[in-house]
């Protein structure tokens, strides 16, 4: 996501390789990897950690590059795609988390901080996945909706 004022995003972390190519050392074919992120799915991964195990467990260096199709759009063809969005549920439970350390914490104005930011962040997400129709119009950020689904 990108930062709150300024909108650019950060230069740290890790790059991509540069060739968009499948690789030729690979086994797998385009329907196992496919199949695989569906069971992971299923399981209960996000995608973000379907990606990372295909990495680390199948060697699969980038699933778009091996089937031309990203996790997300793999997740979504199979229709097991969550109402909420995964960055919106990272953000609440960030939030959550933030809120028992300030009720342990109450004189911790940095970590009021952090909340307001947070917030702000859901709330700009939220409007963001109403208008492409990712969230129903009606759902609102409320304190006490979120824990029911986190």
């Amino acid at each position: 996501m990108a930062r709150m004022y300024s909108r650019k995003r950060g230069k740290s972390g890790s790059t991509m390789p540069s060739r968009k190519v499948k690789p030729t050392w690979m086994e797998r074919s385009d329907k196992e990897i496919e199949t695989l992120v569906a069971k992971f799915k299923k399981e209960g991964k996000t995608n973000s950690q379907i990606g990372m195990l295909m990495r680390d467990l199948y060697g699969v260096p980038d699933v778009k590059t091996m089937t031309g199709k990203r996790i997300g759009k793999i997740v979504e063809e199979k229709k097991l795609q969550t109402e909420i969005p995964e960055d919106i549920l990272a953000l609440m439970k960030k939030y959550i988390n933030l809120k028992k350390h300030m009720a342990d914490n109450k004189h911790d104005v940095p970590g009021l901080r952090g909340i307001q930011l947070t917030e702000s962040k859901i709330r700009r997400l939220v409007k963001y996945y109403k208008r492409t129709r990712k969230l129903p119009l009606d759902w609102k950020f409320d304190e006490k909706t979120i824990k029911l689904q986190v």
